[in-house]
């Protein structure tokens, strides 16, 4: 008899993915948003503040390169989830959507990231961040939060990487 579709996404393609239930992807994701925000947040605080921050400038430009670095180790991850999902659905055509809104986010913090480089001159770091480097930051944060949308109406709708229904009734089980 045939798995159903359903349930192979449910599956880890390889015990590297993590264990049934508990996928890693979703977990590792957190250190690129968490990062990008982070950077956003000092962007501003740079704008905000009349005198800037070169601390803040400085924090910023690293937090884009912990954030790319956290965005490809959560897409290995992310890459073995959506290779358990049935060819021609509904949930994979989601899910390449989410792949490929993710790989632009990470594309424009790569570009991000250099253009930041590129523009401290030697030791002398700016006070304040270029406007168009946080508009930049900030358009890239808003595909994040689509992409994160998709992501979450894989696992929460579709199920993906979710442990089924009678494993999760374990836990609602009296003690």
């Amino acid at each position: 008899m045939a798995i159903p579709a359903v349930d192979r996404a449910k599956r880890p393609i390889s015990p590297l993915a993590g264990p049934y239930g508990h996928p890693f992807h979703p977990i590792l994701a957190t250190i690129p948003i968490g990062a990008w925000v982070a950077s956003l947040v000092f962007d501003i605080a740079t704008k905000v503040n009349s005198a800037g921050s070169t601390a803040f400038v400085n924090a910023s430009y690293w937090l884009i390169a912990v954030g790319v670095v956290g965005a490809v180790l959560a897409a290995v991850f992310g890459l073995m989830d959506l290779l358990t999902i049935p060819r021609s659905t509904k949930a994979l055509r989601i899910g390449l959507t989410h792949m490929a809104i993710n790989l632009t986010v990470v594309g424009i913090f790569i570009g991000d990231f250099f253009w930041r480089h590129a523009a401290a001159t030697g030791a002398s770091v700016a006070a304040k961040v270029q406007t168009g480097q946080l508009v930049l930051s900030a358009v890239a944060i808003g595909l994040l939060l689509i992409s994160g949308f998709l992501g979450g109406k894989l696992a929460y709708r579709y199920g993906v990487r979710v442990a089924d229904e009678a494993t999760q009734a374990e836990g609602f089980g009296g003690v």
